[in-house]
């Protein structure tokens, strides 16, 4: 199989909500946030959407992401995502992930047969805000050479 560059996502949460569901010496817990961002890359437009991941005892981030990209020629495209997201050594959150993307468009109805796998990062900004990055890939079939 080879990766085929798709696009790269940017947003941050304008709203965000968590729970906490353990004790003291576990971080568990339940968040909501409402993505909103754009895309550029062989799909451009306006992203949005909304993230409800489950933080695990061990501070792993297991994202669950359902969104939309409106594109600049007009088409609507649906993703929906799951995840993993750990903090590397430098304290950075690392976050590999997979989705599926619908669209009724003619440009873009071939995403309805893809898989796409994504790697991402959350940066914080010098205004305390943080920000999403992801990189998006085709995964494309190819033979298994014997």
């Amino acid at each position: 199989m080879k990766l085929l560059p798709l696009y790269q996502s940017r947003f941050s949460y304008s709203h965000s909500w968590a729970v906490a569901l353990a004790s003291r010496e576990s971080t568990e817990g339940q968040h909501l946030s409402i993505a909103e961002g754009s895309c550029n890359g062989r799909v451009e437009g306006t992203f949005r959407g909304i993230n409800h991941p489950r933080r695990r005892g061990d501070g792993t981030f297991e994202p669950n992401f359902q969104g939309v990209i409106e594109t600049t020629d007009g088409a609507t495209i649906l993703l929906d995502s799951k995840g993993y997201g750990s903090a590397s050594l430098a304290g950075e959150r690392q976050v590999v992930v997979s989705g599926t993307h619908v669209s009724d468009h003619e440009k873009y109805i071939w995403l309805n047969n893809t898989i796409a796998v994504g790697e991402g990062a959350v940066h914080t900004l010098s205004s305390g805000e943080m920000e999403f990055v992801f990189s998006w890939y085709e995964l494309v079939w190819e033979p298994i050479t014997q």
